[in-house]
């Protein structure tokens, strides 16, 4: 004992007492250690935290520069997915996300919606909230909506959520929380409930202040009663803003959209951390199944970055639609290990939906399946395909035709579709370009060092094996033609259950000037119109319009503007 005490001291006569920052981090997580759980519920909590245009090379477990150490953690203690996708804009993927159907069973397959469309989900889809608070949980939502609100009807407290804080529209100011959308058609976009939640735009940055706001509402929520929480963050959507502190890790980076990109993302990492230490510190951790995703690939001209993968957001190329996503959970029965298998954002209404013990009811007709046990115990998936879509009204392709679709299907129609380990796309699949990192320069897209590729060359049908070029460098179509075929009769088969496409123009009485300052529902059936409500702070317009900040701004295009152009 006498020599293993002098050992001791002589380690720090030698070495100097352990680093204070590392004995205060660890005190700091034992501080939110969780406590025992009384009474758990056989039903677990249920987190789903969406990111928004987080790029598929965009975390320290892709190989990316920006640090992500929350993400890599809870990833590499959990299941990462690395055959995961969604949709490359905004609305189709979070329609799907709530509903488990794809964009044709909706009617929303082209593009997203605008602040000034009538348009929402539709309110006969049954959403997973609605499902979840029938088997008994809590249902919250804080975040970004982005699924319509010209009614009242369609706000996410009218859609199964018990509580909601957040924004209505795609995209907005982070720090006032204001957006306009064309000159003179701007407005306040933050809500508590189905009211405007004036009193927030003093400064405070939406990442922080969604983090602050599930803090306090775990805070509040009893950990024997299960719970659901949507959070969707505004990060890391343009416009392209972030406290200084966190631009400072990323001086070094020459190219100004990619170092705000990259702070904006640390702060994301570091919400994640602390909603993780508050599911510990209310008692929810142990009972919980936290999932994280991006809601598309990154957008390169606003500093994202999806090599070693094509394309971009807003197109069908595997750069657009296949996403960062893992599943953290002290529930996995197999914790640390990677799925490649074939998930795609429908499936999680269907696998929440039994792990909340509910039951799927055979007329939803869903797209999604239950991957529980892909992801849990390492089985096979369940799914074999997914119809990435069908858009029949984007832009049609020059080239395509029913003759190059075998007189099978209309190759001018923009569609992508993949059945294990084949992906085949017709019609115009969008800015097909490589971009690898090291392209960011302060110079603008025309001078990046990326593989150009022109789509005018007569083509409307590729074909790729993902699984063995999952970079999509290889079209097969000419190769395999009875393949191309298979693909094309599946998508003409899916496009036999495909509803009405309902895309309708704007409607000027959305503009927040006629609505008390406020983006909110505007849409008033004939013979019942009201004069729209004054709101407490309806002067605040005025003031906001001197606030800026040039420091942050940022430059990149809004949420769905980087659809793929013909």
């Amino acid at each position: 004992m006498s020599a293993r005490a002098g050992l001791w001291v002589l380690s720090l006569l030698l070495c100097g007492p352990p680093r204070w920052t590392q004995s205060r981090e660890e005190a700091r997580e034992a501080e939110h250690r969780p406590p025992p759980s009384p009474s758990v519920s056989s039903q677990p909590h249920l987190i789903f935290i969406l990111a928004d245009d987080q790029g598929f090379g965009d975390v320290g477990y892709h190989g990316s520069e920006i640090r992500t150490p929350t993400l890599d953690r809870l990833a590499a203690e959990g299941v990462k997915l690395e055959n995961y996708y969604v949709q490359p804009i905004c609305t189709p993927s979070r329609s799907q996300f709530i509903t488990g159907k794809y964009q044709i069973h909706t009617g929303l397959q082209h593009s997203v919606i605008r602040p000034s469309q009538p348009s929402c989900l539709p309110l006969d889809s049954a959403t997973l909230p609605q499902k979840l608070k029938e088997l008994g949980y809590s249902t919250h939502m804080v975040g970004k909506w982005h699924l319509g609100f010209y009614r009242r009807e369609c706000l996410p407290t009218s859609r199964g959520f018990d509580t909601f804080f957040g924004s209505l529209l795609g995209s907005g100011d982070y720090y006032t929380h204001y957006k306009c959308d064309g000159p003179g058609v701007c407005g306040y976009d933050l809500y508590e409930g189905d009211r405007a939640a004036w009193g927030h735009d003093g400064g405070v940055y939406s990442t922080h202040m969604y983090t602050q706001r599930v803090q306090q509402l775990l805070a509040s929520q009893d950990p024997r009663k299960p719970l659901f929480l949507y959070l969707a963050y505004q990060a890391v959507h343009s416009p392209l803003q972030a406290p200084s502190r966190y631009l400072e890790r990323y001086r070094s980076m020459a190219n100004v959209n990619r170092r705000r990109y990259a702070a904006m993302l640390s702060c994301l990492d570091e919400a994640v951390r602390n909603v993780t230490l508050a599911l510990k510190a209310h008692g929810f951790y142990n009972n919980s199944i936290l999932i994280y995703s991006s809601d598309n690939g990154g957008q390169p001209a606003a500093g994202g970055n999806n090599w070693p993968l094509r394309g971009s957001k807003g197109t069908y190329w595997e750069g657009g639609i296949r996403a960062v996503g893992f599943v953290h959970s002290p529930l996995l029965k197999n914790r640390g290990t990677v799925c490649k298998e074939l998930v795609h954002i429908t499936d999680w209404y269907p696998t929440l939906v039994a792990l909340a013990e509910g039951q799927i009811d055979e007329d939803g007709h869903l797209d999604g399946y239950d991957v529980w046990e892909t992801l849990s115990e390492g089985l096979r998936s369940p799914r074999e395909d997914i119809l990435h879509n069908i858009d029949p009204i984007y832009t049609r392709a020059r080239h395509g035709s029913w003759a190059a679709g075998y007189g099978i299907w209309d190759t001018a129609v923009q569609s992508a579709i993949r059945v294990r380990h084949w992906k085949l796309l017709t019609g115009n699949p969008g800015y097909g370009d490589w971009v690898p990192p090291q392209a960011f320069s302060n110079l603008g897209p025309d001078r990046w060092h990326n593989e150009r590729v022109t789509l005018s060359t007569g083509k409307s049908v590729w074909l790729f094996n993902i699984t063995a070029d999952p970079y999509e460098r290889v079209d097969l179509s000419s190769r395999y033609p009875g393949v191309v075929r298979q693909l094309l009769r599946r998508l003409s088969r899916f496009n036999r259950t495909a509803v009405p496409v309902w895309y309708p123009p704007g409607d000027p009485r959305s503009n927040p000037q006629l609505n008390g300052g406020v983006w909110g529902p505007w849409y008033k059936e004939e013979g019942k119109r009201k004069k729209p409500r004054k709101h407490e702070a309806q002067g605040k317009q005025k003031k906001r319009k001197s606030k800026s900040r040039p420091q942050d701004a940022g430059a990149g295009p809004q949420c769905g503007r980087g659809a793929p152009r013909g």
